[in-house]
């Protein structure tokens, strides 16, 4: 009976630690960032307010992986994935410029939304995937930046 009762107590004080250890979900995330980072792709978590007509549900805030733009880019634009492979601006055109929809559609379906301003471009997705799928991600951006 006394084993039993310390046992119990050893349990009792050692359950919180537990809840300190990640989960699945968040060591592969974790993964990914990192090696994200190895790759030249920063990371940062970005609070987005989605377009109405998105039509799939997308996390606020978003992941968010980006990189610097070369010098004498100054060409500025956003599109969004409403289905794999679709993409459309804010007034829910498709993409017409061959250069940009060439490189978007090797995105995973994963990605919601690709914006390039005048100093960095981004990708929003929700990390779903192998490391294969980031290598995708930065090959686009670096061929887009």
């Amino acid at each position: 009976m006394t084993i039993w009762l310390v046992v119990s107590i050893l349990a009792l004080i050692l359950s919180p630690l537990a809840w300190l250890r990640p989960s699945h979900k968040q060591s592969v995330q974790m993964s990914l960032r990192l090696e994200g980072r190895r790759m030249g792709l920063a990371m940062q978590l970005a609070p987005q307010q989605w377009p109405h007509w998105l039509g799939r549900h997308a996390p606020d805030p978003c992941p968010q992986y980006h990189r610097g733009r070369s010098k004498g880019q100054t060409d500025t634009w956003c599109y969004w994935q409403v289905s794999p492979g679709v993409w459309l601006n804010q007034w829910r055109e498709p993409c017409e410029d061959p250069r940009v929809l060439a490189q978007l559609t090797r995105l995973p379906e994963s990605a919601f939304k690709v914006e390039a301003g005048t100093q960095m471009i981004a990708l929003y997705w929700s990390e779903r995937g192998e490391k294969t799928v980031l290598q995708d991600i930065a090959q686009v951006l670096e061929a887009l930046a």
